[in-house]
């Protein structure tokens, strides 16, 4: 190994106590996406962290949740940037699931995994890439950390369009996978309602005069839901359905809430498509009653290229080096913000974060171990990436 790795390997041995000390300050802050004033306690905290010399930061404030954050590097000439993303909002509000706990080989509590253990391994490699071979030997970076990935990132997604636009590869540090598995795949996924508008009318008295909005929807559901197709890896779940006012009246009014999944760019059109298309069909088929659509494809898929798979390949021979393990995960069913540069065409790779299990539960750890190792991986590809 070089001799600059080495010394960006020891310069993360050294530092490691204060790599953990900096994650439990960050989870100690709840930063629950629609807990702003935590969000920006926390927005702060990284601003600090991401103090490094070489490396200029600004806020992007938001009227609804914590100011994002963008930080960047200029390296050497014609090399295209490299982005690392992350995310500072996690899924718990304040009083449900609180504080740091250190448990053996364990740290546990909301965020440590998904995904302040991520930034903390971001902001380390940085430091140790400036504190050796200097930023500037390396590829440019563009460092994006938005305030709302927990809800669909509904503003992080166009900071991201704008901030890493040219970037040659994307680097997500979302919740490390057993056996540090790297995640090439993400289906994509989206979201509907369904508001079915009748006729109100009393079902004893005057019941043809009525247009049951129940019942339209129902015919609905049920294409939507046929719309499924396991093969191709396409999914439609009607999750949750409202309405009505009583027995003995015919309803004017109802309501359906729709999850969409779908593996390609192409399926989730299509699929969309479907949905509305069905909906027109179901109110033709109840004289009265029509049906309104809000939503649709929130986030396209991650999809594996030959580009991402190169990418892996490169990392994945840092992350060896510094002793973790090595693979390929399987296809994920949730979106996460890689979905959003691999939808630009960037080759991207995701879940480099930290080990650990149990995110978006109460039972949320991290192997404390690996927060040392996953920096050392980070600082060791980009270290590579000088005369790539």
């Amino acid at each position: 190994m070089p001799a600059p790795a080495d010394d960006a390997l020891r310069y993360l041995r050294d530092h490691e106590p204060r790599m953990r000390e900096r994650l439990a300050e960050l989870v100690e802050e709840n930063s629950f996406t629609d807990n702003p004033d935590g969000g920006r306690k926390v927005a702060k905290l990284l601003e600090d962290t991401f103090a490094i010399a070489g490396v200029t930061g600004r806020r992007i404030a938001s009227p609804r949740f914590a100011d994002h954050l963008v930080f960047a590097s200029e390296g050497k000439a014609g090399a295209p940037p490299i982005a690392l993303v992350g995310h500072l909002d996690t899924v718990f509000p304040p009083g449900t699931f609180e504080g740091i706990k250190k448990d053996g080989d364990l740290l546990r509590g909301p965020g440590v995994l998904d995904m302040k253990g991520g930034l903390v391994v971001v902001a380390w490699a940085l430091r140790a890439v400036a504190e050796t071979v200097g930023l500037a030997a390396i590829p440019s970076l563009r460092v994006v950390i938005v305030a709302d990935e927990e809800v669909g990132s509904p503003e992080g997604q166009g900071i991201l369009r704008e901030t890493i636009a040219g970037a040659s590869s994307c680097l997500v540090f979302e919740a490390g996978r057993k056996g540090d598995l790297v995640i090439t795949r993400r289906k994509g996924t989206g979201g509907m309602t369904a508001t079915a508008h009748g006729k109100a009318a009393h079902s004893g008295n005057a019941h043809k005069e009525g247009a049951n909005a129940i019942w339209a929807l129902a015919r609905f559901v049920e294409a939507a839901q046929n719309l499924t197709d396991y093969g191709r890896g396409v999914t439609v779940n009607v999750g949750k359905f409202t309405g009505g006012q009583g027995k003995n009246t015919v309803p004017d009014e109802a309501r359906a809430e729709i999850d969409l999944r779908f593996e390609t760019r192409e399926d989730g059109e299509a699929l969309e498509r479907a949905i509305r298309a069905a909906a027109a069909l179901a109110a033709e088929s109840v004289q009265g009653t029509r049906i309104e659509l809000t939503g649709g494809v929130g986030r396209l898929p991650l999809e594996r290229t030959a580009a991402s798979v190169s990418l892996m390949e490169s990392y994945l021979a840092s992350a060896r080096s510094v002793g973790l393990g090595s693979g390929e995960a399987p296809l994920i069913g949730g979106g996460s913000d890689a979905s959003t540069s691999s939808a630009m065409g960037i080759a991207s790779i995701d879940g480099l974060g930290p080990r650990g299990i149990g995110f978006h539960t109460k039972d949320e750890q991290i192997e404390v171990a690996t927060l040392l190792l996953k920096a050392q991986a980070l600082a060791r590809f980009l270290i590579a990436q000088a005369t790539a």
